[in-house]
């Protein structure tokens, strides 16, 4: 059975139903796309058929295109690649045109697109070359081109479609960002034509369908006379919104993302020329972008390989472990957050704390979030009450009963985790499994705590939890493999991407993340400007530099870190230079954002005003400063470097989750797909050399591993080795 079918009325409405069977959602495959256009030229041809609706089968009409066939079309080379989009593009403008006369204008059927839910990518760009766009008014549903947040930008019409329908002003939202919209939001902001009831969404597309005029059929941009949306930019307000754009684009983007800046060419160059020459300019950028390793290793982190993260990629063959009810021990900031995403996700919540007002504060901390949802029209009341309803805010480790998961987040010491472990077990079934959220503490020490080790498991959520994407699980060397299985099912019940790390002091995304802060303190130390250490970070893709990190996680809590890890460590302690810092921070009251004073100076109000002068006096500016490639080769190899580590002593087992959790843990340089990716972009024997000279200048910190020095001498890439080659081509 084909994805797309047709039947026609006795009234010659023609309805198109897209129904991948294979699927839960629609997505367009190249086998799809030739039959829907067999079926265009069908309905085209046929004298009884009087219009077209193009609409789903299933509740939403599509996801997006199947990135298999982006894939394949990459794998055939530049020309593979422009021809395919050419060919959609011809299709769809087949559609646009709909068979009128090229002079007149006149003589085409009235093809309407009927929207019941979610229309993504290709979702939009098909329903955009129709004449008529309703969808169904469903609050859930998302309206939108997200492109861009994987490496690439709507490269079917959607970019030159939505330009000239809104301008690039008011397009920039929906190219740039990927901003997505309900219905109503998409009709308010000019995406759609209308919202309709949902069960009169096709007796509404076929009213229109047999209504609809000559005029009514022909875009503007086919209009005479058509001026672009805005100003063109040779007009003087085109002049400067693209003026404007070219600046936001690179504001944001610090140059490194080449998707953005080929949508924005496209957008500038396409308003130039006539409208069939614009889809040639967006096809000849799009192939560009696609061709980028950039692009490719995106594609791969940030769709492929985390949508197979969620699905259970590594789960333990186990029965289903779905949690029906979560204790959380601890009502801080990171056992409320827990509370809120757990009780919003349906599952009831036990939240406990030493007191009954540090408990009730910890719920209000959902009551607070779902407060800012009801003000952006996001949460209604009831829901409001249904979420708060599922949080039991208690001292009484009684209330345990009948849970069959506990996550406990009390403060990071050993003997006040290990006195709630002895408390939360004597309180819960035997088969229930115990998971302590901690980022630094080797998992299987605190399991001695427990009587049942194997059920004991690490959860590192990170903050704020209610944001952040990313949940590491941590194996002990006792846990089994139920409580990673519970632990699994639980990351997928709250809607979050887990990755399944072994245990290791610092596990993997704080192992990466804490070199990378401690270079850009180094550095400091060493007189390299830090305006210079942070602009050099955001240039390479970081979202913040690690003196501002430092300042958001707090410098106290730096500081503790290092102790306790100096501690551990005795004389293999690397950071001692570090600490000067660090510890002369802390004892100038300079704590980070939370207390007002940092590396960064701060407003009464917390607003960040620039780096504090007084590391200037501190630790003096040499006259020479070193290179922005010096610099960011630093603080990159100070992460990819533990990530190689971590792969090496099997504390990561799958490159794929040290590729996503590196760029929804901390941010790592989202373009380059993660730390893995960015080695195989560059290159293992490039990575060495690189590492040689860092070596030979600033210590054994950036010798390159064994494992990198073996791929470097044999020409492998990490994904031709550990991972799909199909998904790395």
């Amino acid at each position: 059975m084909t994805d797309f079918t047709m039947t026609t009325d006795a009234d010659g409405v023609a309805t198109i139903t897209w129904d991948v069977q294979s699927k839960s959602m629609n997505v367009m495959s190249t086998e799809a796309f030739l039959a829907l256009n067999g079926l265009i030229d069908q309905a085209l041809a046929d004298a009884a058929v009087k219009g077209i609706i193009i609409t789903s089968g299933k509740k939403d009409f599509a996801g997006g295109m199947d990135l298999n066939v982006i894939a394949q079309m990459r794998a055939g080379g530049a020309q593979a690649i422009f021809d395919g989009v050419m060919q959609m593009h011809h299709v769809l403008r087949k559609i646009e045109r709909a068979g009128m006369d090229p002079k007149t204008l006149k003589g085409a059927k009235p093809i309407v697109a009927a929207l019941p839910g979610t229309a993504l990518g290709i979702g939009l760009e098909l329903p955009l070359s129709c004449h008529r766009i309703i969808a169904a008014d469903n609050p859930k549903a998302k309206i939108g081109l997200p492109e861009i947040m994987v490496g690439i930008f709507p490269g079917a019409g959607g970019t030159t479609r939505l330009s000239r329908k809104l301008g690039a002003m008011m397009a920039a939202p929906f190219l740039l960002e990927g901003k997505l919209s309900s219905p109503k939001e998409a009709k308010g902001a000019g995406l759609i034509d209308e919202v309709v009831a949902p069960e009169d969404l096709l007796k509404r597309a076929k009213e229109w369908v047999l209504s609809a005029t000559d005029a009514d059929l022909v875009k503007p941009w086919d209009q005479k006379g058509y001026k672009f949306p805005g100003g063109a930019p040779y007009h003087p307000a085109g002049y400067m919104t693209f003026v404007g754009a070219s600046a936001m684009v690179h504001g944001k983007t610090m140059g490194v993302y080449p998707a953005a800046k080929a949508l924005l060419a496209a957008v500038y160059e396409g308003a130039l020329v006539p409208f069939d020459t614009a889809l040639k300019i967006e096809a000849r950028h799009f192939t560009s972008v696609l061709m980028n390793p950039s692009s490719s290793a995106m594609i791969r982190s940030l769709f492929i390989n985390k949508e197979a993260l969620e699905k259970g990629a590594n789960r333990p063959a186990a029965a289903d472990q779905s949690v029906k009810k979560l204790g959380v021990i601890g009502a801080g900031m990171m056992g409320a957050g827990i509370a809120y995403v757990s009780a919003n996700a349906g599952i009831e919540v036990v939240l406990i704390d030493a007191s009954q007002e540090a408990a009730d504060r910890g719920k209000a901390h959902s009551e607070g979030i779902l407060d800012k949802g009801m003000k952006r029209g996001k949460v209604t009341a009831e829901k409001k009450a249904e979420v708060l309803g599922r949080i039991t805010a208690t001292t009484d480790y009684a209330a345990l009963a009948g849970v069959d998961l506990v996550v406990e987040a009390v403060f990071e010491d050993p003997k006040i985790k290990a006195d709630v472990t002895h408390k939360v077990e004597a309180a819960v079934s035997a088969d229930c499994i115990y998971a302590t959220n901690t980022s630094t503490l080797p998992i299987t020490g605190l399991a001695a705590a427990s009587k049942r080790p194997e059920q004991f498991i690490g959860i590192h959520f990170f903050s704020p939890v209610d944001k952040m994407m990313l949940v590491e699980i941590i194996r002990g060397k006792a846990t089994g493999d139920k409580a990673v299985a519970k632990a699994l099912d639980f990351v997928r019940q709250i809607r979050k991407t887990p990755i399944v790390v072994n245990d290791a002091r610092f596990f993997y995304a704080n192992r990466c993340i804490i070199p990378y802060i401690n270079e850009g303190i180094r550095m400091v130390a060493e007189g390299v400007e830090p305006a210079l250490v942070e602009n050099a970070a955001k240039l390479v893709g970081m979202p913040l530099g690690p003196l501002q990190l430092v300042d958001e996680t707090s410098i106290d809590l730096g500081v503790k870190i290092a102790k306790a890890t100096k501690a551990a460590m005795g004389k293999d302690y690397p950071d001692e230079a570090v600490d000067h810092v660090l510890f002369w921070m802390a004892d100038q009251g300079r704590l980070g954002k939370k207390g007002n004073a940092g590396f960064y100076a701060y407003s009464d109000k917390g607003e960040r005003l620039g780096l504090w002068e007084g590391l200037d006096h501190k630790y003096p500016l040499d006259k020479v400063q070193p290179s922005l490639t010096d610099v960011q080769h630093r603080l990159l190899f100070a992460q990819v470097l533990e990530a190689v580590r971590a792969l090496e002593e099997g504390v990561l087992t799958d490159i794929r989750e040290g590729d996503v959790g590196a760029i929804l843990g901390w941010g790592f340089a989202p373009w380059s797909g993660g730390p893995f990716s960015w080695l195989d972009i560059i290159g293992a024997a490039r990575a060495v050399e690189i590492c040689r000279g860092l070596t030979a200048q600033f210590g054994p910190r950036f010798h390159a591993p064994a494992l990198l020095r073996e791929m470097a001498e044999k020409g492998e890439t990490f994904y031709g080795r550990f991972g799909d080659e199909k998904a790395a081509a």
